[in-house]
Parts: structure tokens; C-alpha cells; sequence
């Protein structure tokens, strides 16, 4: 196990380097990673780990927890699976003069292909529905080669029942009758807005946790990947995501880079049932109503493990 530094803190100790280039061997060296918030400097942080290591399926479920754990909707259970490579998050901006900015827009056949059938395949092992989410009626080419290559895979998938929605339509649902989607499939940049706003659905962005899947390597982490400045210091944020998404980083290696090491499964297990438990004997942060801290939370969760 190998610890690295990344984010603000770097920036100011290595000269602006967010991700500092010393660590990269490190990084392609390991098989699994835990990644936590660290700052505005977010972005190249995430977006070079995610582009470098090919890290194409973001994953992020979304659900009602239990022990009063207040919702703006109940009975969700969804899982949003969201391109990782490309869209805006190629990150080419470039001024054109003083008043003029552009971005470049990347979308690409192979890579909406590699996403549906992860989406797909997400589908037949739960409730058998997908959700293509685009906005192909303004983005024509961009979005529409995206909505296309879904369609043409799934395809090969006559049962799973697929049907789209435009990106506004897709919003508002979400708030509305989230209960109805089971898999969302959509592109890079509506994917990190429909899961943060699914997080608050479901309680609190507190409790979400991701997982950033390529072919050989993955990085977990919660997907309030940057900070909240306004709580930083407290003791008062929640470490539940962080909490779900080590477990899940310890399953996913006990199931893909071991051989099907059962101890690695086995402690994934314990924790996430363990913060669920606390969450169920009314356990909360102040995010969810409580009045636990970032350390008496996870004092609770270790007793329960």
C-alpha cells in the first residue's frame, strides 16, 4: 500500500503541480485506488487520473438508506453509468481574444460503445432497464452519434428494455419520480450533474460513493471529489461515502484482481454493513440531522464491524 499527495496541498508544495508527476509511477503501478477530496484543484487531479489510466465507467448508484435517513424521495435505487474519457472533460479550452472563449467537445464511437455495454450489462443483473440520457434534438452530431451507438449495442441486449430522455426531461425526472430509472447511461459532463443531484435525492451527497472502472485498474472515491470549504477543519463532515466506497474498492479487488480472494469480499462486506447498521440505530452527521462528528461516526461504525 503507498500513499501519495495530491490537490491543493500539493500545488502550494510542489510548485503547482496537483498530481505531481514523481507519483505517476505509483499510481500505474497499483491495481486499485482510494482517492479522498482535495480541492479546487480537483479537476486535474481526477480528470488526469481518469483520462491517464483509461478509466472509462464511472459508476455511481444511488439509494434510500435506512434509520430515518430523510429523502426528497423514497424507493430510489438507481445507478448511474457515466462515460469517463471524454465530452467537454477533455479539457481543451482556449481564448480566442479577450471576449471569446471556446471548448472543445469530444465524442467518440468506441468509447459510447464500451460504456452501453457496461450500462447493459449494470442492467441484466438488476431490473433489466436502461436510460439513455443526451440532449441529440440540440447536440446533433455530438449527442447524437453518443444516442446512436447505445442504441446499435443494445442491439445485442433484446432483454433489456431501453428507452431516452433529454437531458432537461432526465433533471427533472430524477427530482420528481426517481423511483422509475434503474440504469442511467449518459455522457461525461450530464453524468457528474444527474449524480450529484441523485445524491440529494437520495439524503445527502454524504452518502454517495463512485468507482472509476477501466480494464485493468479502478479508483474509488466519494463523489464529492472536491471539498467543502464551508465545513473544512468542523469535524462535521460525512464519512459515509468515503466509508462505501473503500468497501466497494476492497470487493472489486477481492473479485478482479485476486482470483476471488474471499477476505478481501468478506471485509467490503463488514464495513458497508457495519454503516448501514449505524445509520439504521439513527447514527447521523449533522448533514442528515444528527449530531455525531466526522470521529464519533466512524468510532460508531468501527464498533460495529
Amino acid at each position: 500500500m503507498s500513499y501519495i499527495e495530491a490537490g491543493d496541498n500539493a500545488v502550494r508544495k510542489y510548485g503547482g503541480e496537483a498530481l505531481p508527476g514523481k507519483y505517476w509511477r505509483v499510481i500505474e503501478e497499483s491495481d486499485a485506488i482510494l482517492k479522498g477530496p482535495v480541492g479546487e484543484s480537483a479537476g486535474e487531479v481526477v480528470v488526469k487520473l481518469r483520462r491517464g489510466l483509461d478509466l472509462y465507467a464511472n459508476i455511481r448508484p444511488a439509494r434510500n438508506y435506512p434509520g430515518g435517513v430523510k429523502a426528497v424521495r423514497d424507493g430510489v435505487d438507481l445507478v448511474i453509468v457515466r462515460e469517463n474519457t471524454e465530452d467537454v472533460y477533455v479539457r481543451a479550452e482556449y481564448m480566442l481574444n479577450n471576449d471569446a472563449a471556446i471548448a472543445l467537445r469530444v465524442i467518440t464511437r468506441r468509447a459510447s460503445e464500451r460504456i452501453a455495454r457496461v450500462a447493459l450489462n449494470m442492467a441484466r443483473a438488476r431490473r433489466r432497464k436502461v436510460t439513455i440520457v443526451h440532449k441529440a434534438n440540440v447536440l446533433t452530431v455530438s449527442d447524437g452519434l453518443f444516442r446512436d451507438t447505445v442504441k446499435e449495442v443494445a442491439e445485442d441486449y433484446p432483454d433489456i428494455v431501453v428507452n431516452e430522455m433529454y437531458i432537461d426531461s432526465a433533471v427533472m425526472d430524477l427530482v420528481r419520480r426517481p423511483q422509475d430509472f434503474d440504469v442511467i447511461v449518459t455522457t461525461n459532463l450530464y453524468g457528474d450533474i444527474l449524480s450529484d443531484l441523485a445524491a440529494y435525492v437520495t439524503g445527502s451527497i454524504g452518502l454517495a460513493p463512485s468507482a472509476n472502472i477501466g480494464d485493468n485498474k479502478a479508483l474509488f472515491e466519494p463523489i464529492h471529489g472536491g471539498a467543502a470549504f464551508d465545513i473544512a477543519g468542523k469535524g462535521i463532515a460525512n464519512p459515509t461515502a468515503m466509508m462505501l466506497s473503500t468497501a466497494w474498492m476492497l470487493r472489486w479487488y477481492g473479485g478482479e484482481r485476486t482470483g476471488g480472494d474471499g477476505n478481501y469480499v468478506m471485509a467490503g462486506n463488514a464495513i458497508e454493513n457495519a454503516v448501514i447498521n449505524a445509520l439504521n440505530r439513527g447514527i447521523h452527521t449533522p448533514d442528515l440531522g444528527g449530531n455525531y462528528t466526522t470521529a464519533s461516526f466512524t468510532v460508531e461504525v468501527i464498533k460495529l464491524i
